[in-house]
């Protein structure tokens, strides 16, 4: 019996901050992303995992920027991983400078609903808090594909938890059982 083929979509912005807002005192080198997708899988098949995130300004923080590609290159070793590098916006806004994640929701979502297209998965797991992917997961599931969405703690999105075919809830404990 052929087992049930799972892809794996992590915001890792999103993600790091949630992770960090439960464990402050933590590294987040340390947390293992596989382990996670495991986790979540379960009994199916894992056909990729992808990571989205954007690269610290070397310029502002060379400490974090260099702590940050460490943890880059970490999760780019992963097997079955695909690593998506998107952009920071740096702009003025009344005198200050900004920074702004840009491209990583729209990687995600345009991902998710090609691979879906392509018959590459059966179900999608979205770990995200964000909203903003609500239209994704119609299109993949318009596709015939399903689609999990992964929330931490009380921290996760109604809506996507409504759209989802599933909705899976992260406890502290497990978040904590996933740092090596």
């Amino acid at each position: 019996m052929k087992r049930e083929r799972v892809a794996v979509f992590i915001d890792g912005s999103n993600v790091y901050h949630i992770v960090k807002r439960l464990f402050p005192d933590k590294r987040p080198i340390d947390f293992n992303f596989e382990n996670l997708s495991e986790f979540l899988a379960n009994s199916m098949e894992i056909v990729g995992v992808y990571y989205y995130n954007v690269p610290l300004d070397r310029e502002k923080d060379e400490f974090a920027y260099v702590k940050q590609q460490r943890f880059f290159e970490k999760i780019k070793r992963l097997p079955k991983f695909h690593f998506v590098l998107c952009r920071m916006q740096k702009r003025r806004v009344n005198g200050k400078i900004i920074y702004e994640v840009k491209e990583d929701d729209i990687y995600l979502a345009v991902d998710m609903v090609r691979l879906a297209h392509k018959n590459e998965f059966d179900t999608a797991i979205l770990i995200s808090s964000d909203g903003d992917f609500v239209p994704a997961i119609d299109a993949v599931r318009e596709i015939g594909k399903n689609v999990e969405n992964v929330g931490f703690e009380e921290i996760f999105s109604y809506h996507l938890r409504q759209k989802s075919n599933k909705f899976i809830r992260i406890t502290k404990e497990d978040v904590e059982s996933f740092f090596d």
